[in-house]
């Protein structure tokens, strides 16, 4: 069995990463593409609720705890305070048995194939030509890239999903 391949969108908060994945995924699901999703998170967050048993079990000084229905499951382990985590440690753990791709959310600053988003009206500067494992930029207004660098539109998730298609991932599309 293949890995699935990995791409990034990258940009800053507000840019509307999220909104453009929420639109891709259907899109590439239409192409019979199994999709993963990894988000990172600069924020604590608690998907846990205290009082419940899973909470209860945590405190206790379990981790991981696995939250297991007939529809869903959900791993919950405690990460060390120690530095921030990396893209490459989380591929390691990520369940990706029969995924074509694993789209990420974040983890800017590592280096792997991503799609730079932007929006000129926030007045954010471009991670390119600083980080060269940018494939792709889609922005909301044309920009001038240099010969080689797609600059794709933001808002039409059909062109950015015939391109991750056709060029990213080399498939012919039906």
């Amino acid at each position: 069995m293949s890995n699935p391949s990995v791409l990034g969108f990258a940009a800053a908060s507000g840019t509307g990463k999220t909104s453009l994945l929420t639109k891709l995924i259907p899109i590439l699901k239409a192409y019979n593409l199994q999709i993963g999703v990894i988000k990172h998170s600069h924020h604590d967050f608690e998907i846990d609720q205290p009082g419940k048993d899973s909470f209860r079990l945590r405190e206790a000084g379990a981790t991981p705890v696995m939250l297991v229905s007939r529809h869903r499951r959900a791993v919950i382990s405690e990460l060390s305070a120690d530095g921030d985590i990396s893209l490459t440690e989380q591929l390691a753990l990520f369940p990706n048995a029969g995924l074509d791709l694993i789209l990420v959310e974040g983890f800017r600053h590592e280096s792997y194939p991503k799609i730079e988003l932007c929006r000129p009206s926030l007045g954010k500067p471009l991670l390119y030509p600083e980080d060269p494992s940018i494939i792709a930029i889609a922005s909301d207004q044309p920009l001038l890239t240099p010969p080689g660098l797609p600059c794709l539109d933001i808002n039409d998730a059909e062109a950015v999903a015939k391109f991750i298609i056709e060029i990213f991932l080399k498939r012919p599309r039906d």
